[in-house]
């Protein structure tokens, strides 16, 4: 595990990130179902190729602390595959979110526990006790069109879902940190009337 980088992806603004960057970006449509929630993990995957809760629990029996739980749908946005009790068992396991390229169940219940949820929307209809051996855990998966491998850097927050390696991320996270140190000043020369041709002719690349 990447300590120093864990450490500078908790301070670092998501959104200057893109700045930066131009793959790894998760559809829009999966978007926080819990807002203001924030993750930084590694990724769990599952793809889950039949509505099945018995595959979905082993995914969540395979959670460490620090991780965030991927859920490939394989197209399936009809079936909830996440509810409170799947919500709560991650968040007992320490995990740091769950990201699902499809749609979950029980939105009260999961803005009441806080563990952060990114998905479509949400459903009535939901996974079954199938107990089928298609469905499989820690294996490469595309969540929303990004390819996601286990022990990607899951990063979410209410802009969206970031996936990358740590690799990737390692080249970037420096330049993005040092954007970000840079806009209060560039918000206060804006506040204190500077003119805009002087103030964004050195700010390209800033949020």
């Amino acid at each position: 595990m990447n300590d120093d980088l864990i450490a500078k992806l908790r301070e670092v603004s998501f959104a200057t990130l893109g700045h930066f960057l131009e793959r790894g970006f998760v559809s829009h449509e999966v978007r926080a179902m819990v807002p203001g929630g924030r993750v930084v993990g590694r990724a769990v995957t599952l793809r889950l190729a039949e509505p099945d809760a018995i595959a979905v629990n082993r995914a969540l029996i395979a959670l460490q602390p620090g991780d965030a739980l991927v859920i490939d749908m394989t197209g399936d946005h009809a079936h909830a595959c996440v509810g409170a009790v799947t919500q709560f068992a991650a968040r007992c396991a320490g995990a740091a979110g769950i990201i699902v390229d499809g749609v979950v169940t029980d939105i009260n219940e999961l803005r009441t526990c806080q563990l952060p949820v990114f998905a479509r929307g949400t459903a009535q209809l939901t996974t079954k006790l199938i107990g089928g051996q298609t469905s499989q855990v820690n294996v490469p998966v595309n969540c929303a069109g990004v390819e996601v491998h286990p022990g990607d850097y899951v990063l979410a927050d209410d802009n969206g879902v970031l996936i990358l390696s740590a690799r990737v991320l390692a080249t970037v996270i420096d330049k993005a940190l040092h954007s970000d140190l840079n806009e209060p000043d560039l918000l206060g020369r804006l506040r204190n009337g500077e003119p805009l041709y002087e103030v964004l002719a050195t700010s390209i690349g800033n949020g």
